[in-house]
């Protein structure tokens, strides 16, 4: 923590929190890889169309995949909040309190820390005491229900590539690790690196392990995966679509903008980084939520289906 000395303590808390949340999430990752690559050796794999980058063989390098709208249209904690609703997972008293929050956010158009904390705290506590296995069961289903017809045929086929020549492939994504790690699993990936939500014997606490992975955390992760995987940053890919994962996409040495909003794309042209739209049309509306309404916890997706709830009124 000697190097962060010059920060104010402000932004030496915010930064050790990334840091927490980034290898929070590397180990969380690499503890669940063996069992995702058996598991992903049994999944079919479809065919898939010629990337159109293409991927040499390199032992010392990888690929991390953003998730929303790099590789699914869409947000996942969108589709993660429809299936929870759903499923009845909180009540309309929650439904109120993280509708106003919701609405708190959209207006100040800032993302205030201490209401923030309150949004993740609040989000957090719709699984306070449930077990992971029930997430992780539930986010199967999900995926079933809302996810699979919304992968991006031509990200899927980059992964591939990247599989093929032997590379590991990981999604990198605010979103809770458990559904992210459901999604890698499906798709024949690595692994997922994703928010850690703290728990004891199997048991959410209620509590985030650091913060969610959105941002510079999500580099930490990346990085913390890196060593840990002995891989050359210089020689791995990055793909995301959104300005937010600039960090990300500046630490590796291939860096790609696929279906980018504006800021990334104006970011991409002045760095020469490869663009690729996937999307019918470049303005396509998204669909999801501001980061500022506890994306990343595994409650977050709740927030989300506040905006499904309140369009179906």
């Amino acid at each position: 923590m000697a190097a962060l000395g010059w920060l104010t303590p402000r932004r030496r808390s915010a930064t050790a929190r990334s840091v927490l949340a980034g290898e929070a999430s590397a180990e969380a990752a690499r503890k669940s890889s063996q069992e995702q690559e058996l598991a992903a050796s049994a999944q079919p794999v479809e065919a898939a169309a010629e990337p159109e980058f293409p991927v040499l063989g390199d032992v010392r390098a990888a690929a991390f995949f953003d998730l929303d709208n790099t590789v699914m249209q869409g947000a996942a904690l969108f589709h993660f909040g429809r299936g929870l609703y759903k499923r009845k997972f909180f009540e309309t008293r929650d439904l109120a309190r993280f509708a106003w929050q919701q609405a708190w956010f959209r207006l100040a158009g800032v993302e205030d820390p201490e209401h923030m904390q309150d949004a993740r705290d609040s989000a957090l506590s719709i699984v306070k005491g449930h077990r992971v296995a029930e997430l992780m069961s539930i986010g199967e289903e999900i995926y079933d229900e809302y996810m699979a017809e919304r992968i991006w045929p031509g990200t899927r086929a980059l992964a591939q590539a990247h599989l093929d020549a032997g590379q590991k492939v990981w999604l990198v994504t605010a979103a809770p690790v458990e559904i992210a790690t459901v999604i890698a699993r499906r798709l024949g990936l690595t692994g997922a690196l994703g928010t850690v939500a703290e728990s004891v014997d199997g048991i959410y606490t209620g509590r985030l392990v650091g913060e969610p992975l959105h941002g510079p955390a999500k580099a930490e992760a990346v990085r913390a995966l890196a060593a840990a995987e002995d891989l050359d940053l210089s020689r791995c890919a990055a793909y995301s679509d959104s300005h937010n994962d600039i960090p990300m996409l500046s630490l590796v040495g291939h860096p790609y903008a696929i279906n980018p909003d504006a800021k990334l794309r104006r970011h991409a042209r002045d760095c020469d980084w490869r663009l690729r739209d996937y999307r019918t049309a470049r303005k396509a509306a998204k669909v999801g939520i501001p980061a500022a309404a506890g994306v990343g916890a595994v409650a977050g997706g709740t927030a989300a289906a506040i905006a499904l709830h309140r369009r179906r009124r």
